[in-house]
């Protein structure tokens, strides 16, 4: 409830008399918005005819406007115009400066400052909102988005976006809309504004500021204006300084919904500001709270079972058959009990080391039990063994639990023992029974709304589990701390490389039928969160820097506003929950340790190895692993511990991680392509986007790439900005490493500035994609491309094995230098599952190293008995670098070669050759003919031939129908033939070839 002040008018008053009427101009001042005040002129006539002389309680008193020296009056204003006459005399106010102490008001016909009474309080020179079942007056929520539509309108997604109020708090909007509540207050001298908030979630950014009355933003460091994370469920305050005159106050909040999960929204309570206008009246407490000395300045709730009235100086007691929570207002009556008004423990385990199951009611008790209906609370339970003791603790006589003195080491079931020379204990924690609980835990209950359930605990011990308890409303938080001071050391090179310190491993179980979470946070960083019903699974968290460290396990049934427990058989079940490596943990085991040189003092003692060294088999000493290898962790025993690098890939100074170098070398048909791939060494930056919310809001991913080199540094950084400013000054040293992320490959989340009018780029959900290099797994020639695959050894709820990353590296002589940086068109945003993402990356530097085979010569001609000899690539070029091309090359040689000379002379004499022989056998055919033709000529009869010379058989021969002639003959024939014409042989043998043909062939 706010305190009701009186606010100065903005001009003072003015009054005239003429004759029996008073004119009275007043002018009001309204706060409507933030930049804008309604100034309201009322003139107001009085009539003096058949009225009485004004009374006391006929009028109050108010003050003008300051005016330029600081000074004002005191006037009466009737309550009803026209009533009364005769008012009291204008005179001479307090200064401006004056205002009454807390507790106090100005008495306005005294001008004085008296103390409030009992049932009400006063703030002095200040106001207080304490009190949200509705918005108070003066209050403005606005709702905007500032990103315009395509033709510049406005998006009407937010109409419905507000801050809202929930009783004894206000809510702000869970969506993406920027949501703004607003105050305008006018201050008389320099004061300030504090509200109490809880802002457990970095997804939605919230911040505060303040602006004049000509809407300018006043000066304001980011501390002040970015408001730091809370843990979930506690409660912090914001303090900001304001300056006399008009301050307009904004609270404004933009949730991030990129992957569709709901934030958590910004809760808001008890906004005071001081530095206002005098308070003229103290003001009654509000039902169910009271005040019961004068001179309060604020009002208490009244407590359990109690209930009172507007103004109350005490509380009213509730009847046997009713109960009430809180500063509640009236008192209800009590339901009969059931089987959700009781809960069930372990006892501690007694003398003979037996526990037993016990019921009790839910704190505070509401129900009854002896009514019809109602349910009893069920009898104990047998008693039986206790469970035996965690490792490295040992049962004493009266069956409490002792931690193992330092040095020695216990499985639980067992005395403590010594570990043996050479061996030293393996510390950490190992919590897998639950009798008790351990004394570096704690657990809470707590709701946001009241603290009806803070003396409860959140989580109850069962034997071979821990469970979450049942809280006062479903809505609760449901908390289990784990507090870690530390981890153990690890040599003196730290920060040369990623170093795990440690781990957290539980094994967990959620049973939920409503829209139940489960949060894992580091300090009051969520790492991981579950949703509804989850089976028996592990999780695994890795420290890879050195802190003390709160874990905390924070379990909510639902998150929807309630005052009832309606799922209170939606529990979450911690089996176990082990930490490795912590500073003053308890060891269940031994392990061999490395030893002091043999020339020490101290021989025989253990020391830790320094990072990337192994503990000898044979020698118990610190041996440095071999070239190549790395170190899985520490503290590890004998080589084989040392594991290889991947193909392509060496490993660092510390031994610790493997990373590539820019350079290395396949050979494949005989031949070896080198790469170099150190211009692609500096981190590189792939900006994917913009997408797209529900309601429009536009986001970026940002991928950051540190390819290689940097000795195995991971050197691409993503950092959560705003987050970053939020937890500044927390006073915790896990702020160093909850805002960055220090990876080969790393994706945020960006919202441009000029997506939700903020002033710079927000960068959010910043996460590992690789920090282990598994090395280059394929090369292909012809088109040469590099796979190299990495790894993130974070699993998250959705990515069990972790996350993974392709990077293929891809021979482009188009693309130089940097080349370029792409993710499959399939797979937009780079992954399509979310855990496995592929990168292409396409550079004229993937391309191997130039070398002879790569370029072909060509031979000029001979011009004046030179010739000139130039190099050429083999096209497409695909390499870069390496050997360069031959200088052009000339040699002498002669106009016509020796190889020309004989083959023109060959040509021309086969030339003569062939024209002869054609000549003469054309001469030779004329011959035949024109026998052929005498032949003819000469015949005994049409159509039949002269009588041959011979026509016998010769003996033996058989008569045949055909004609059966010689085979052609053969060149060789033909001359000889030829040969013996010339001799004086004037017959001529005539080869006939034909079968029973009328075909005559002379040859």
């Amino acid at each position: 409830m706010a305190s009701k002040t009186r606010w100065p008018s903005k001009s003072p008053y003015a009054f005239s008399l003429w004759g029996s009427s008073l004119s009275l101009p007043l002018s009001l001042s309204l706060p409507l918005s933030p930049s804008l005040t309604f100034s309201l002129s009322l003139s107001l006539s009085l009539s003096l005819s058949n009225t009485h002389t004004c009374l006391v309680t006929d009028y109050y008193y108010e003050y003008t406007e300051c005016d330029s020296v600081g000074s004002r009056w005191r006037v009466a204003i009737p309550h009803i115009l026209g009533t009364c006459s005769a008012l009291p005399t204008p005179t001479r106010g307090t200064d401006c400066s004056f205002s009454c102490a807390v507790g106090e008001f100005l008495e306005m016909s005294a001008q004085q400052c008296t103390p409030c009474a009992a049932g009400s309080y006063s703030l002095g020179s200040g106001v207080r909102f304490d009190q949200w079942d509705t918005i108070p007056a003066g209050f403005t929520s606005l709702a905007t988005y500032m990103d315009p539509g395509p033709s510049g309108e406005e998006s009407q997604a937010c109409n419905s976006s507000s801050w809202t109020p929930q009783g004894v708090y206000l809510e702000s909007s869970r969506d993406e809309c920027t949501v703004s509540l607003v105050y305008a207050v006018h201050l008389e001298q320099q004061g300030s504004v504090s509200f109490s908030y809880q802002y457990p979630d970095n997804n939605i950014f919230f911040e505060f500021y303040v602006q004049n009355e000509q809407c300018q933003e006043m000066a304001q460091t980011d501390d002040q204006k970015w408001i730091k994370l809370t843990t979930n469920g506690e409660w912090d305050t914001h303090t900001v300084n304001l300056k006399s005159g008009t301050n307009i106050l904004y609270w404004r909040t933009t949730g991030i919904l990129v992957g569709g999960k709901m934030v958590k929204p910004v809760l808001l309570r008890n906004i005071q500001i001081e530095g206002v206008a005098y308070t003229s009246e103290c003001f009654p407490c509000r039902p169910g709270w009271f005040s019961s000395s004068p001179g309060s300045s604020s009002c208490q709730p009244c407590p359990r079972n109690t209930s009172s009235n507007k103004g109350a100086a005490s509380c009213t007691s509730c009847p046997d058959t009713q109960y009430s929570h809180e500063g509640w207002s009236q008192c209800k009556e009590r339901p009969p009990c059931s089987e959700k008004d009781y809960f069930q423990i372990h006892t501690a385990c007694d003398s003979e080391g037996k526990t037993q199951v016990m019921y009790r009611w839910v704190e505070p008790r509401i129900c009854e039990e002896n009514v019809t209906g109602a349910v009893a609370l069920p009898p104990t339970g047998e008693r039986e063994a206790c469970p035996p003791c965690n490792p490295g603790y040992y049962n004493t006589n009266d069956s409490t639990c002792f931690p193992c003195p330092p040095g020695t080491h216990s499985d639980g079931t067992s005395v403590c023992e010594e570990c043996p020379a050479g061996t030293e204990p393996v510390l950490g924690y190992e919590y897998k029974w639950w009798n008790v609980l351990p004394s570096n835990m704690k657990t809470s209950c707590f709701n946001v709304g009241n603290s009806k359930c803070d003396d409860m605990n959140g989580w109850e011990v069962a034997g071979d589990h821990i469970r979450s308890g049942a809280g006062g409303s479903d809505n609760d938080y449901l908390i289990l701390n784990l507090h870690v001071p530390g981890f153990k050391s690890y040599g003196q090179n730290e920060h040369m490389a990623m170093i795990i310190f440690g781990r957290i491993t539980f094994v967990f179980e959620t049973m939920c039928s409503a829209d139940c979470e489960l949060y894992f946070m580091m300090s009051t960083t969520v790492v991981e969160s579950w949703e509804g019903s989850k089976e028996r699974q592990s999780y695994t968290h890795i420290m890879t820097r050195n802190a003390s460290v709160s874990y905390t396990w924070a379990f909510q049934r639902t998150n929807q506003a309630q005052d009832v427990r309606r799922y209170i058989s939606d529990v979450v079940i911690l089996y176990s929950v082990s930490v490795t490596n912590v500073q003053d943990g308890v060891a269940s085991a031994c392990r061999a340790c490395a030893l002091l040189s043999q020339s020490s003092q101290r021989s025989g003692s253990c020391i830790p190895c320094p990072a990337g060294f192994y503990i000898d088999r044979d020698t118990n000493r610190c041996q440095e692993c071999p070239p190549n290898t790395y170190l899985s962790g520490h503290h590890t025993y004998g080589e084989d511990a040392c594991l290889p690098c991947g193909p392509g890939s060496k490993s660092n100074k510390e031994h610790s991680r493997c990373y590539s170098d820019c350079s290395f070398s396949h050979t494949e048909h005989n031949r070896t392509l080198t790469f170099d791939l150190s211009s692609l060494s500096p981190v590189a930056s792939l900006t994917i986007g913009p997408s797209f919310t529900s309601k429009g809001t536009k986001y970026l991913h940002v991928f950051n790439v540190s390819l290689c080199g940097h000795q195995g540094k991971m050197a691409a950084v993503c950092t959560d900005n705003v987050t970053d400013l939020a937890n500044k000054d927390m006073g915790s040293d896990s702020t160093q490493f909850v805002n960055s992320v220090d990876s080969f490959i790393c994706q945020s989340t960006i919202i441009p500035a000029d997506g939700r009018g903020f002033r710079m780029a927000l960068a959010s959900q910043s996460i590992s994609l690789a920090d282990t290099f598994l090395g280059e797994i394929n090369l292909i020639c012809v088109f040469v491309f590099d796979s190299l695959f990495l790894r993130s050894t974070q699993a998250t709820g959705s990515c069990e094995r972790g996350r993974s990353a392709v990077m293929t590296i891809r021979c482009n002589p188009e693309k130089m230098d940097h080349g370029q940086l792409t993710v499959p068109s399939a797979c937009p945003a780079g992954t399509c599952d979310g855990c496995t993402f592929h990168f292409l990356w396409e550079s004229g530097s993937a391309c191997p190293h130039c070398t002879q085979d790569d370029y072909h010569q060509i031979e000029g001609a001979c011009k004046g008995g030179v010739q000139v000899t130039l190099s050429v690539w083999n096209e497409p070029k695909l390499c870069t670098k390496g050997m360069s091309l031959p200088a052009k090359s000339s040699a002498p040689c002669e106009a016509i070669a020796l190889w020309l000379k004989v083959g023109v002379g060959g040509g021309a004499f086969l030339a003569v050759l062939l024209v002869s022989l054609t000549f003469y056998f054309w001469k030779k055919n004329k011959r035949l003919e024109y026998k052929y033709s005498r032949l003819v000529m000469s015949a005994n009869k049409e159509c039949e031939l002269p009588v041959a010379d011979s026509c016998a058989l010769a003996e033996g021969e058989e008569p045949e129908d055909d004609v059966v002639y010689s085979h052609k003959p053969s060149l060789l024939g033909k001359l000889r033939a030829i040969a013996n014409k010339r001799e004086g042989d004037s017959s001529e043998s005539v080869q006939l070839k034909s079968s029973q043909s009328e075909r005559w062939v002379w040859g």
